[in-house]
């Protein structure tokens, strides 16, 4: 294990130098409001467990961290643009998605999906459901043929339950258990639903060392141990076996 840990950090290491031309500095896109995922904390600074992770993965590549905000809805397009480059935002990797970006590997396993209702009664495939616009959860609903509503931000899937304008809202089990937490309104449902292949980094398709890097620093993180140690403290998914 040891030799294994010291190989991948010489490959972070080789990769970080040959990127210090073009990616020495590297902005990292993420959305910003979806916690424990990632979030503005009180002094308006990008937090939760993917500014951690990214801080860590540019350190051990050798490349700066500079922290962009962007809305979900338009958070491919953007990074295509060249406004960033890359996405760290809870992205589920997909087929559809991968067709349009290039993803590393995945730095943490599927999330399960959870509903959340203002009743335990709630029956989504009768009800109305929100989910964000753009993701997975949204598909998913659409594909069964369930009435959705979709919302431009978590927090407004959230507050589309809580007026009345949708029964149950889906999204990741750990955004909808830290948005619940310490209130009483909302409730979640029982059922569960595993989607997409885990969670990566969004790259674009040209920048091929840019993606090598991240995905030592990746293997590195997996093999000392430290991504399970992140992913246990921010409570955002299961651990790596």
């Amino acid at each position: 294990m040891k030799n294994l840990i010291m190989t991948s950090a010489a490959l972070a290491l080789t990769a970080g130098m040959a990127l210090a031309d073009g990616h020495s500095v590297v902005r990292m896109g993420t959305e910003g409001a979806y916690a424990p995922w990632n979030f503005l904390n009180d002094a308006g600074e990008v937090d939760g467990f993917e500014r951690e992770l990214g801080d860590e993965l540019c350190a051990r590549a050798e490349l700066t961290c500079e922290w962009v905000t962007n809305e979900w809805d338009s958070i491919i397009p953007n990074l295509v643009s060249g406004n960033y480059d890359t996405i760290i935002a809870g992205m589920s990797i997909t087929d559809e998605r991968d067709e349009v970006i290039d993803f590393t590997q995945e730095y943490t396993p599927a999330d399960p999906t959870s509903f959340a209702a203002l009743s335990t009664d709630v029956d989504p495939a009768a009800g109305v459901v929100a989910a964000q616009t753009g993701t997975i959860q949204a598909a998913y609903i659409a594909d069964q043929g369930w009435t959705l509503v979709e919302f431009a931000t978590p927090e407004e899937t959230l507050a589309a339950v809580r007026a009345g304008e949708a029964d149950a809202v889906f999204a990741d089990d750990s955004f909808l258990a830290a948005a619940l937490e310490g209130q009483e309104e909302l409730v979640m449902l029982e059922q569960q639903v595993t989607l997409g292949g885990g969670v990566g980094m969004g790259i674009r398709e040209s920048d091929t060392e840019l993606k090598d890097a991240f995905n030592a620093a990746i293997t590195s993180m997996k093999e000392d141990g430290s991504l399970n140690a992140l992913i246990e403290k921010w409570e955002v998914a299961s651990t790596f076996e």
